[in-house]
């Protein structure tokens, strides 16, 4: 197991609720990312020998996915307004731990997109019958693409 680190300049943008019936009018604020060289080299070792790439995180995943140009992880500092919602298709994350997120919030949004929105639904109905705490300091989940159900 390997362990690498990105910083992703998080704004009140990504903690803002998605208005409206039409998600797709949604628009991120921009923040500021850095991928060190050794992570994209990490990541692009680890996706080229078959195994799990594993985000701490959804700004860690939002980084990640933002850094990744033709299918590898590019090493520097950028700016991302990706906002990850179904049907995103995801290039570089295999698995996240995450918290439960607030209803029409974009995190909520990117964790539905991974692991499908009828999964993820079932998984909050099941926290809010044994009353786990959402938002940032709440109870958290591991979710692998195609194991969450």
């Amino acid at each position: 197991m390997e362990r690498r680190f990105v910083t992703l300049d998080v704004g009140p943008g990504t903690f803002l609720p998605v208005r409206g019936e039409d998600e797709s009018t949604h628009r991120m604020h921009a923040e500021r990312y850095h991928v060190p060289e050794e992570t994209a080299a990490a990541v692009n070792r680890a996706r080229a020998e078959g195994r799990r790439v594993v985000a701490v995180g959804t700004t860690v995943v939002r980084t990640l996915e933002s850094a990744t140009e033709g299918g590898e992880v590019r090493p520097g500092t950028g700016s991302s307004r990706l906002f990850i919602r179904p049907p995103y298709r995801f290039q570089v994350v295999d698995a996240m731990l995450t918290n439960f997120h607030l209803p029409r919030s974009t995190l909520l949004m990117l964790v539905s997109a991974f692991a499908g929105r009828a999964q993820v639904l079932a998984a909050y109905q099941a926290a809010v019958a044994e009353r786990y705490r959402f938002f940032s300091y709440g109870d958290a989940m591991f979710i692998a693409t195609g194991v969450l159900g």
